[in-house]
């Protein structure tokens, strides 16, 4: 009798881990939360203040390519970054339509995954080449060239 005791409290033992893992898993219980220390002198956010107070939260470089703080990109990017951030209104009626990344040189996802928006070219009576390239993940790229190449835009610096 002592021994069937034994094997139900190790089995109850066993679906109550199980239990408290699934739930951990699913509900982000406390378990999967991460914690980093902050480096000294600097200041502390969460992702989750950051989203409270309006700004984007950083996002890591998805991909190879180079990657460019967004304070030394040209004016006009910066203020079509700006653009993004408020939702709009947007000058060009191609602005927010899908990039289908037809050359490849971004990260590969499905379809719609990605946006684009026409960052103006001074001199330039149309769009221009420029383009600002904004993944569902919130990752940024730009273009100076129509899509002939990319670079990953760094925000937050």
């Amino acid at each position: 009798m002592n021994r069937s005791r034994s094997k139900l409290v190790a089995f109850a033992a066993l679906v109550i881990a199980v239990v408290v893992l699934i739930v951990a898993m699913v509900g982000g219980g406390s378990l999967g939360a991460q914690t980093t220390t902050p480096e000294p002198g600097s200041t502390s956010r969460s992702p989750t203040a950051a989203v409270t107070a309006g700004a984007t939260p950083a996002v890591a470089n998805p991909s190879a390519l180079p990657t460019i703080n967004a304070s030394q990109l040209p004016k006009e990017a910066r203020q079509t970054l700006a653009l993004i951030a408020k939702g709009g209104p947007y000058p060009y009626d191609r602005d927010g339509v899908n990039f289908g990344n037809f050359e490849g040189l971004l990260p590969k996802k499905p379809g719609g995954f990605y946006k684009e928006y026409t960052v103006p070219t001074p001199g330039e009576s149309g769009r221009g080449a420029r383009r600002i390239i904004v993944g569902k993940d919130s990752a940024k790229f730009y273009t100076p060239d129509h899509y002939e190449s990319f670079q990953f835009i760094a925000e937050d610096k």
